[in-house]
């Protein structure tokens, strides 16, 4: 189990996931509502938002920080580098 995090002030727990995929994409789906949030002018972006993903004990995986463009589409923070890890696992 992977628990995902916004460690902006105040640090609080968003989701959990089952597979460090599922995390990513979970990040990847927070970082695209906080870009749709900007491009409407809803909430406050001030310096960014910074997610983690953590492991069952705790102890942080990744760390991203996201700052919204809004003067282009969103684009995926996830690449498919990052995912390599579960491709080779499907694979073989």
């Amino acid at each position: 189990m992977f628990e995902i995090w916004e460690t902006s002030e105040p640090a609080r727990l968003i989701s959990d996931a089952g597979s460090l995929k599922g995390a990513l994409e979970k990040v990847d789906t927070m970082c695209r509502l906080r870009h749709d949030q900007a491009a409407a002018h809803v909430g406050e972006a001030g310096t960014g938002y910074q997610f983690e993903i953590r492991d069952p004990a705790g102890k942080a995986l990744a760390r991203l920080s996201y700052v919204p463009d809004t003067t282009r589409a969103y684009q995926s923070v996830v690449i498919d580098e990052m995912l390599c890890e579960d491709k080779d696992e499907e694979n073989g």
